[in-house]
């Protein structure tokens, strides 16, 4: 019998791809769940028996947690990447990994095609067919729901019709968790006046319902990463698994991206990702002390770049490895402490420091004194800096005036 890995999260679309591609394409189904971050225990032991439950030959649990963080968030963290200046990748990096993980898996298996269970309008299906073309060129893919169009109303009805039980959340929101934040589509998110019931939020309170008082963290950095929080040294995931926590409580996190996707249409979605603004705005800080203004210009510049390309499902590109060597260059002195006032569905990051710091109150102060240089200096500055501006105007002064 023929065999397929299917990128499973036990979800409404990766259960009827189960089902559908043992009983309609006659496959020996093997799932695999990559936990980047979304799942307790609990969560991934019922997934397994979901997975069990619909016939599958074998399910396997992979803990993707690290390497999603090492070899994805961390670069998302030290590029400041956001995809339209507001949602932090919280998906695009996973999916990659997920992928990476089927793959490995397929091959193992000695299997004849990998599946997922994207539709044909989303991202989700360029990141995976891209990797998939990538890693295991060999294998047939697989993407049932993309093939027959169905809607998720349509698979919850066939699932039904042969005995799976459906939950009424599952059916009408597409749910994607993870250690780097949730993303949230369906229903309201369809239309770009909406905005989904708080019940869809897990991560983060309601603002209406905070009673916090306001309190300060303080993130440490090393070349770019974040070691420590309130002084404690902890790794990586340990810090955004425990911001996430800290944050939720405020209200901190939500946010609402519409933006144009690989295919050429608009999205929109809504997501939760409290520790990823937190620690991008945090690092974003630290760096505008430490980092000359060429260094962050470039620097920005190439980031927006490797997150647009890690999100539209180009990773693997060879210039995503160039775009990695200057980011982690540039990382060198971005080492430091950033402190944070959290309130009621909001953050301020109120000061930073750094043995790097560029800002030199003793050579300079801004708006006051300054030993580097004298008034001679400044007014044959300021005279010679606005030259062409001076020879634009003797030619069209008429147009400000």
């Amino acid at each position: 019998m023929k065999k397929v890995i299917l990128a499973f999260s036990g979800g409404l679309d990766t259960s009827f791809c189960a089902v559908y591609l043992r009983e309609k394409l006659g496959f020996e189904v093997i799932t695999v769940t990559v936990d980047t971050g979304g799942f307790s225990k609990d969560e991934l032991k019922s997934i397994e028996q979901r997975a069990q439950s619909l016939g599958v030959k074998k399910h396997k649990t992979v803990d993707g947690k690290a390497f999603v963080y090492d070899r994805f968030i961390s670069y998302i963290i030290k590029a400041n990447a956001l995809r339209g200046q507001s949602y932090p990748l919280s998906v695009g990096a996973e999916r990659v990994a997920q992928a990476i993980e089927v793959s490995r898996a397929a091959i193992a298996e000695k299997a004849d095609a990998v599946a997922h269970g994207s539709t044909g309008a989303g991202n989700d299906q360029i990141r995976f067919d891209v990797a998939f073309s990538v890693l295991v060129p060999d294998k047939q893919i697989i993407a049932p729901i993309r093939s027959l169009s169905y809607s998720r109303e349509e698979e919850a009805r066939w699932l039904k019709e042969r005995g799976v039980d459906v939950e009424t959340k599952i059916q009408d929101y597409s749910i994607n968790e993870g250690l780097w934040g949730t993303t949230i589509g369906g229903k309201q998110t369809h239309d770009s006046w909406d905005f989904p019931p708080d019940s869809v939020f897990e991560r983060t309170r309601d603002v209406e319902k905070v009673s916090e008082s306001e309190r300060e963290v303080v993130i440490g950095f090393e070349k770019g990463l974040p070691i420590k929080l309130d002084g404690v040294k902890k790794g990586g995931i340990d810090i955004v698994t425990k911001l996430n926590e800290i944050l939720g409580r405020y209200g901190i996190g939500r946010g609402v991206h519409v933006g144009d996707t690989i295919l050429g249409i608009k999205g929109r979605i809504v997501f939760e990702a409290p520790a990823p603004l937190v620690l991008i705005s945090a690092h974003r800080e630290l760096e505008k002390l430490v980092l000359s203004k060429q260094q962050r210009f470039w620097k920005d510049h190439l980031g927006q770049v490797y997150g647009d390309m890690l999100h539209e499902g180009l990773y693997f590109d060879p210039v995503m490895r160039d775009i990695e060597a200057m980011i982690d260059s540039s990382q060198e002195v971005v080492t430091g402490q950033t402190r944070v006032r959290l309130q009621k569905g909001n953050f301020l990051v109120k000061g930073t420091r750094s043995e790097h710091s560029l800002m030199k109150s003793e050579l300079a102060t801004y708006g006051e004194v300054q030993r580097l240089w004298d008034h001679r200096d400044a007014e044959g500055f300021s005279k010679i800096w606005g030259i062409p501006s001076k020879i634009y105007g003797l030619v069209n002064r008429d147009q400000w005036l």
